[in-house]
């Protein structure tokens, strides 16, 4: 018994420095964010104690809205075209015999750039007047595009430049659980002459629907509080038109310094973002059953 007591008392001694770094490097940046939340702090002046005022504030005001407009319409594209396009490419990889090993180290490529990187490159590229894109559509006899600089295409191209960067990344969490799928239910529905077609809706999409949620989540964590390509590209506009809430929340708290206001309104973004996770968990468990 007391051996027994011994070995727990040196386990908790080993996590104690596991469990304070996390505190200090999750717990304390977090209710630090949310005390900042309820007080109107400004540059140069003692912070004073708002309450929900921040909140509230944020509620009437029209920019928060349209910000938050923005983060979903820029979620849901990007999500969806992530997730076809990822598991698309995965079949491909999957049926693949030669070179795949090859494909799928070029496949990485994308996702390990960094940010700086991608938002030059694609800049030049998106260039209404010397860019690659626009030749493109020349050649093909198609009408020029503002691409970044219009405020109905903006939103698109970020979702696609992100989705040009981010769908190999999901292609390969499709392609470990398309590897993982029991080829006896293949080979039974073969002899009884299913169509391919008909083995993917069947078959396939059913067993992969636990991955394709997990993809769904990991992806979900980055697109909501997406910050990096909008910036490096737009910051936040033409006028208004990719200003997410994240991009808001910046522009608040580093432009304008107001720090209450802008803890504001990352806590009502990470709470969305939490909200998320929690769905597509639920959901998770469901397929999964």
């Amino acid at each position: 018994m007391s051996q027994s007591i011994g070995t727990r008392r040196q386990l908790y001694a080993l996590s104690i420095p596991a469990v304070a770094f996390t505190v200090l490097l999750i717990a304390f940046p977090f209710g630090y964010t949310v005390w900042l939340s309820l007080h109107e702090v400004s540059l140069g002046s003692p912070p004073r104690f708002a309450a929900a005022g921040n909140y509230v504030a944020m509620l009437r005001d029209d920019e928060f809205w349209n910000g938050l407009w923005i983060t979903f319409e820029l979620y849901l594209l990007s999500l969806a075209l992530q997730l076809v396009l990822g598991t698309w490419i995965a079949l491909l990889l999957h049926r693949a015999k030669r070179m795949s090993g090859l494909v799928r180290t070029l496949m990485i490529s994308p996702f390990v750039l960094p940010p700086v990187v991608v938002g030059m490159m694609w800049l030049v590229i998106l260039d209404p007047a010397i860019g690659a894109a626009n030749w493109l559509l020349q050649q093909g006899g198609l009408p020029r595009s503002d691409w970044l600089a219009s405020p109905v295409w903006v939103i698109p191209t970020i979702a696609l430049i992100d989705t040009w960067q981010w769908t190999p990344y999901v292609a390969l969490i499709v392609l470990g659980g398309l590897q993982g799928l029991p080829p006896s239910v293949y080979e039974a529905a073969q002899i009884d002459g299913a169509s391919r077609a008909r083995i993917f809706r069947r078959i396939t999409l059913p067993l992969l629907l636990p991955t394709l949620v997990t993809a769904a989540i990991l992806r979900s964590v980055d697109l909501l509080r997406f910050f990096d390509i909008i910036y490096i590209t737009t910051q936040g506009g033409p006028g208004n038109a990719s200003n997410t809430l994240n991009i808001y929340g910046f522009r608040k708290g580093f432009e304008f310094f107001e720090i209450g206001y802008a803890s504001a309104l990352m806590i009502t973004l990470s709470t969305i973002v939490l909200g998320a996770v929690l769905v597509l968990t639920q959901a998770r468990k469901r397929v999964t059953w």
